[in-house]
């Protein structure tokens, strides 16, 4: 079956490798469609990160570069390995892609993502959804309706980074937010604070931004920094008292000073892009105004009240795709794109096999 593998930093190579084998305990997925992430770009152009360098086995996977890569994905249950029997063959399926040890528990108030030697199936190893089979252990496996299109359900893995960091935060509907930033992660992050009923305000500056968060409607307010005073603004518009919740979704410093200076007094600022680079924040402000700064990183038993938005209605994951390619096409049209013209995409998403049109 074709896969991309990922040997080094720039080199992603598509090749022939054997079909999983779907041993007891596991399922078999047919990849439908697979997400690029802003970690897979981090990989190609600054590598290895996540993924173990050759030589290199990861404690838990025990592998290394080549590594299949992928990790936002949907398919189609294809087989079942002996002791599944919650889930047929045929059923729409999305992965929780984690790579955690085998007594690492996974329940209700389990912090599984914090744990040791964490890593990610299409990172860490375990095989990716950029090939056109995976084997995936039952736990990590989450049913969906057969009503959300597969090319959507590949968006559900980014939706709950968004879940996770809303959840992170204690917000609840009434409040008022400020999301920095409209790239993939702020995008579905405001889609999410939408259908839990917050007013949400954006700040970014990049124009094909602004439009993809005014034609996915997932904005009440879009405030471009150099067209306004963000912070007056957002005081105008809630009359003085700033917002209950921030999420700095940019990893850039004065988006970050922004947030702090427009949440009220005894609000919360949560941290949800990963900074490759030092910051520095307003203690001062955050001691006056008693605020909490959190961080949150990916998810936590987020993918079920995920699903169940898309399955309700809540949220359209339509507008995200900005793309579609084929796994052939995955540096050329899809890196390289992300490289050059990052902006034009929100979401780029592949297709390991090629299905010609009916």
């Amino acid at each position: 079956m074709k896969a991309a593998r990922f040997y080094d930093r720039g080199d992603i190579r598509i090749e022939d490798i054997p079909e999983p084998v779907v041993e007891p305990g596991t399922v078999g997925i047919a990849v439908a469609w697979c997400g690029i992430c802003g970690t897979d770009l981090h990989e190609f152009m600054e590598g290895p990160i996540f993924i173990p360098p050759c030589g290199h086995p990861h404690p838990i996977s025990g592998e290394s570069a080549p590594i299949t890569m992928g990790h936002e994905f949907s398919g189609v249950v294809y087989a079942v390995g002996a002791g599944v029997d919650d889930i047929e063959v045929g059923q729409h399926v999305v992965v929780e892609p984690y790579i955690v040890a085998d007594d690492v528990p996974t329940g209700p108030g389990d912090h599984y993502h914090l744990s040791k030697d964490m890593n990610f199936i299409g990172l860490g190893g375990r095989g990716g959804g950029l090939s056109e089979r995976i084997a995936v252990k039952r736990r990590w496996v989450h049913p969906i309706s057969h009503a959300i299109p597969l090319d959507q359900a590949a968006l559900i893995e980014p939706l709950s980074v968004g879940h996770h960091a809303y959840t992170r935060s204690g917000a609840k509907a009434g409040d008022v937010a400020l999301v920095g930033g409209a790239g993939p992660i702020g995008l579905l992050l405001s889609a999410i604070l939408k259908a839990k009923g917050l007013t949400v305000f954006i700040t970014e500056l990049s124009a094909k931004r602004k439009e993809k968060a005014r034609e996915s409607g997932v904005a009440d307010h879009i405030l471009d920094p150099s067209e306004v005073d963000v912070v007056a603004e957002v005081m105008r518009l809630t009359g003085g008292k700033g917002v209950d919740v921030a999420f700095e979704c940019s990893s850039v410093n004065p988006v970050l000073d922004t947030l702090v200076a427009v949440t009220k007094a005894t609000g919360v600022v949560v941290i949800v892009s990963i900074w490759s680079h030092p910051a520095t924040i307003n203690v001062h402000s955050v001691v006056m105004k008693e605020l909490d700064v959190r961080g949150t990183i990916a998810y936590c038993n987020d993918h079920q009240a995920t699903i169940e938005l898309v399955e309700q209605g809540k949220i359209k994951l339509a507008p995200f795709i900005t793309q579609r390619i084929q796994l052939e096409d995955l540096v050329a049209q899809g890196f390289d794109t992300l490289i050059h013209n990052n902006e034009s995409a929100v979401k780029i998403i592949v297709q390991p096999r090629f299905q010609p049109a009916e």
